[in-house]
């Protein structure tokens, strides 16, 4: 943690509850100040009320309590227009819970192993599916389970890795609830720009943007949101307003996460190059081809929104 001139708040190893964390993953600060973040492995849930990390807690853990209960593999999190936290999970559902009451879960179904999640200015959530929604994505999943149950945690991410890295157009798909978690008509969608959807973020058009981990050299998608009047004519929510093979080019590679700036700059992620490279037995001759090669940045693409990002984005 850092205050606004880069000084550290935190101790030198960071915020670590005695050693009790795992692996952890998503975090977002709510209007109201306060921080959520998620354990991936251990299927925690951490909660720092108004951004103090001296009061911080763990919340749950495992099958301990509500909402933990409910998680699985829990990857990203937002917070709606109703102070409700939306949880994505490596399965086939989304957790929804009250900030103010986080033991009453609900879970609402998606389509498989999700991964990015955010809210529209309607309320509406945007799920990114890794898998898709098919048969051969629910083998993938049940794949996936197996080797985290028998081998842990590594095995099952390596699973997820390699079988991502080959997916083309079409095998991903992005799911839309509704503020009830309702489906929206058409949802799931798919296309040509979704081959691994991975993070997913709206901008102040309320169309929505795609990153995806697959394939050398991956796209980004460009959605037409629920606001279709902001879309080009003749398209519905859920269309591609991207080419049919997504935006490529400037160096992209297999992407994580992207943001929209209040110039409506794209920023995108490239975090592998090489998977081969990835893993311990990897040649050492490639050993610097794991991670990707920087940030790239799409000029002037989306409608700018308002910073900072706090909650669903807001029109600049």
């Amino acid at each position: 943690m850092f205050d606004k001139n880069g000084k550290p708040l935190t101790p030198p190893e960071g915020i670590t509850f005695d050693g009790r964390l795992g692996l952890m993953q998503g975090i977002i600060a709510t209007p109201s100040g306060d921080v959520w973040a998620l354990g991936v492995s251990k299927r925690q849930l951490v909660h720092f009320p108004k951004g103090d990390w001296t009061t911080g807690r763990i919340v749950c853990e495992g099958d301990s309590a509500e909402p933990c209960k409910s998680f699985l593999g829990p990857f990203h999190l937002a917070i709606d227009q109703q102070d409700r936290i939306w949880v994505s999970n490596a399965s086939d559902k989304v957790t929804r819970f009250p900030a103010a009451h986080p033991s009453k879960a609900e879970s609402f179904k998606t389509a498989i192993v999700n991964s990015g999640l955010n809210i529209d200015s309607q309320g509406n959530v945007w799920v990114t599916n890794r898998f898709g929604h098919g048969l051969l994505g629910m083998a993938h999943l049940v794949d996936m389970a197996a080797r985290l149950k028998l081998e842990g945690m590594e095995s099952a991410t390596d699973y997820m890795v390699r079988t991502m890295s080959k997916q083309k157009g079409g095998d991903g798909s992005v799911t839309l609830l509704r503020p009830d978690g309702t489906q929206y008509p058409g949802s799931p969608f798919t296309g040509g720009s979704l081959p691994g959807p991975w993070a997913v973020v709206v901008d102040g058009n309320d169309n929505v943007w795609i990153s995806n981990f697959a394939m050398p050299s991956s796209p980004i998608a460009h959605l037409c949101g629920v606001r279709t009047e902001n879309c080009p004519p003749g398209l519905k929510t859920g269309d591609q307003i991207s080419p049919p093979g997504g935006y490529v080019g400037g160096g992209l590679q297999m992407q994580t996460d992207l943001a929209i700036s209040p110039s409506g700059d794209v920023w995108v992620m490239n975090n592998w190059q090489d998977i081969d490279s990835c893993y311990s037995n990897a040649n050492e001759a490639l050993s610097t081809r794991c991670g990707g090669q920087g940030v790239t940045v799409f000029f002037g693409m989306a409608k700018p929104v308002r910073a900072p990002q706090i909650g669903p984005a807001r029109q600049l």
